[in-house]
């Protein structure tokens, strides 16, 4: 695709955003991971390693999947590319896996990780696991009491899980942590972020190896359709899943691509992580995002129901996206996130991450206003690790209308 090629420039460039604001020391080690990546990962031993590694180890092709049920009451055609479906449940280990073995070229001895849902922390602990490196994930403590599922299958594969105590105590620290333990030891260490984030050429790379959902998901629904999707939808936190689908449409101008964000309990300030939507231009672990900051310039206060969407940036490339209007960017709030989450559970039998249930709420709302036109969900993580805290917040869903009163 000329687009990939195009985007970013030679510096790390999505057009105004990304680039690398580090250390003159940190950035020798990012010019390696650069090098080292457009050298060994255009390799025909890496890119052979790596489809083996998809096919038989993560379960690739993932699916795509007609939502018949939730199609007929809402009237538009609902897809889903069952992402949840991937080795761990998320989609998080495409990129995981691909950085395990750049890492694994490289002859790192240690991998280095922040998460928030702790499904980027679990992939990355799957992937030090099969190559047989070291695995540190840095975790906020609200995240640790959320996400416990997600915390006790880190550590059975055999990562440390390092709580974060500091500030909110949820992703951004959590990001914040990560860095601090990378820049102890950048020889023998990696540091493998999370998302489409952080200074070139992470977002880049992390980009690249999530572009195997855009390409299947394609090859798919023209298969199972004989057309392209009127509409391709995503959650965008940082936004690796939704980098990776699009990245499989944006040359296809017909088809509407929309990123949805985190909305929360509402817009005022700390009660939502929408940057994209409700951001300005700054600079965040060493690049350029819309951020939302407070009146000293700082990072601003986030809140998501999902925790891997409590991000107060998003990927650079994402911001261009949205300059260039090729993406549309909009919000599902709380009550919406859980609607979908509990709709999706009991018409298809699907259970979704909180942070996917953020695009199955716009899916719906889509499909009842385009009754003739077919929507794909990225559906980018299966809900097992959100269970024990949906069911303290809402019961089996029966106390569901009393949660959506609060709104």
């Amino acid at each position: 695709m000329e687009y990939l090629k195009q985007f970013p420039d030679e510096k790390g460039y999505f057009g105004e955003y990304g680039g690398s604001f580090v250390s003159d020391e940190l950035q020798k080690e990012m010019d390696k991971i650069t090098d080292a990546y457009y050298s060994i990962s255009k390799s025909h031993e890496f890119i052979s390693e790596l489809r083996s590694i998809r096919k038989h180890f993560q379960g690739r092709p993932t699916p795509v999947y007609f939502c018949k049920r939730l199609s007929e009451i809402y009237g538009g055609r609902i897809y889903l590319k069952r992402e949840d479906l991937n080795h761990t449940g998320a989609h998080k280990l495409n990129h995981c896996m691909g950085e395990g073995l750049l890492a694994k070229y490289m002859g790192k001895k240690k991998l280095i990780a922040e998460t928030g849902a702790g499904q980027h922390g679990v992939a990355l602990a799957t992937a030090a696991a099969y190559f047989g490196l070291e695995c540190e994930i840095y975790m906020g403590e609200v995240d640790i009491a959320k996400q416990h599922p997600n915390v006790a299958r880190m550590k059975l594969l055999g990562a440390r899980v390092v709580p974060v105590t500091h500030g909110l105590k949820t992703l951004k620290e959590a990001v914040d942590a990560a860095f601090e333990a990378y820049l102890k030891d950048p020889v023998n260490s990696i540091y493998c972020i999370g998302s489409v984030l952080g200074p070139h050429p992470f977002p880049m790379l992390v980009r690249d190896f999530q572009h195997i959902i855009g390409v299947e998901a394609r090859e798919q629904f023209l298969e199972m359709t004989g057309e392209l999707p009127d509409a391709v939808t995503a959650c965008v936190g940082g936004g690796s899943n939704a980098a990776g689908i699009f990245s499989g449409f944006v040359e296809d101008e017909a088809v509407k691509l929309v990123g949805v964000e985190p909305g929360g309990r509402s817009f005022k300030p700390g009660e939502h992580a929408a940057s994209l939507s409700y951001g300005t231009a700054g600079i965040l672990h060493g690049f350029r995002t819309y951020l939302l900051q407070d009146e000293k310039g700082e990072p601003a206060p986030v809140y998501s129901i999902a925790s891997g969407l409590d991000y107060p940036g998003s990927g650079p490339e994402h911001c261009m996206l949205k300059d260039m209007k090729r993406v549309e960017y909009t919000t599902a709030n709380d009550k919406e996130c859980l609607e979908a989450f509990f709709k999706l559970s009991r018409y298809e039998g699907i259970i979704p991450a909180l942070e996917s249930a953020h695009a199955v709420s716009y899916a719906f709302k889509y499909a009842a206003s385009h009754k003739r036109k077919s929507i794909l969900v990225n559906l980018s993580g299966r809900g097992d690790k959100d269970l024990d805290f949906v069911i303290n917040l809402c019961g089996d869903g029966s106390a569901f209308a009393e949660f959506s009163g609060r709104y």
